[in-house]
């Protein structure tokens, strides 16, 4: 009696361990079911200061692969600059973890070029960055929205789009690049996933903005920022607003060592 009462319970807690991973797996195999994710990568530099210059693409890559996204926006990612040794993170990153990938380019930086990245694991199509607009402020950084269709199971399509919202306060620019998003996709009849650094939290104007047109997969979200004792929420996943998508969670990784912000991952259900 005592052996198998033993048994039982190391089999309940393996089942426990290993529940997680199953769930994910299966996931990925429902055509209707999706993991999205949304990272600002700090250009793959870890953020402490002894390893202050490092490049850790790994690091990164391991992070991503362990939370096995369908889809993946990602933010602050170099392209052949010389501070991240002329490698292009978004395509090293896409053959680390077998996806596919679009970059959108924001700006010119160190001799390469630096913006957004969408990853899928689904083919892509009708890529496209749009500059979104920003003030005369001469410290005001141009910031872009990447879009592009994801082809989720035999002929059906959604959109998906990776962005990052200007960082200065006060938010005259975000409110400027909320706008302008809510007016390049007001005409999308497809189902539409936007997914970023917002750098702002939800109680700013600039999110009620999104809100009118938008529904974010949280509304008492967890804190991305910063990694040791975040205190902020400013990455955000949404779709627009009467699109056929049911949230089925949504969370925030606790991986501190690989960026200076947590990723975060939203299950989507498209509903049939």
């Amino acid at each position: 009696m005592k052996k198998l009462h033993a048994f039982l319970i190391i089999s309940i807690c393996l089942l426990v361990a290993c529940s997680p991973k199953i769930s994910k797996q299966a996931e990925s195999k429902r055509s209707n079911v999706l993991r999205i994710m949304s990272y600002n990568l700090h250009h793959c530099n870890p953020p402490s200061k002894e390893k202050e210059g490092l490049i850790d693409v790994d690091a990164i890559a391991k992070t991503i692969a362990q939370e096995k996204p369908d889809l993946l926006a990602l933010q602050e990612v170099d392209v052949n600059t010389k501070r991240s040794g002329i490698i292009n993170q978004a395509a090293l990153l896409a053959t680390k973890l077998k996806m596919n990938f679009y970059f959108g380019k924001a700006i010119d930086h160190d001799g390469g070029d630096y913006g957004v990245a969408i990853l899928s694991r689904f083919p892509l199509s009708g890529q496209q960055t749009f500059m979104l607009p920003k003030n005369n402020d001469a410290k005001a950084e141009q910031r872009v929205l990447a879009i592009a269709t994801a082809e989720i199971a035999k002929g059906v399509f959604i959109r998906f789009a990776s962005t990052h919202l200007d960082a200065q306060r006060p938010e005259d620019n975000r409110i400027l690049q909320a706008k302008e998003i809510n007016r390049l996709t007001a005409k999308e009849t497809l189902p539409l996933i936007v997914a970023g650094d917002l750098n702002a939290d939800p109680s700013s104007e600039s999110i009620k903005i999104f809100d009118s047109n938008f529904t974010r997969t949280c509304s008492d979200c967890g804190f991305t920022i910063p990694v040791i004792n975040p205190r902020k929420t400013i990455d955000h996943i949404c779709f627009k607003t009467g699109n056929p998508f049911k949230i089925v969670s949504h969370e925030v990784i606790p991986e501190r060592y690989a960026s200076d912000h947590l990723p975060i991952v939203a299950v989507l259900e498209l509903k049939k």
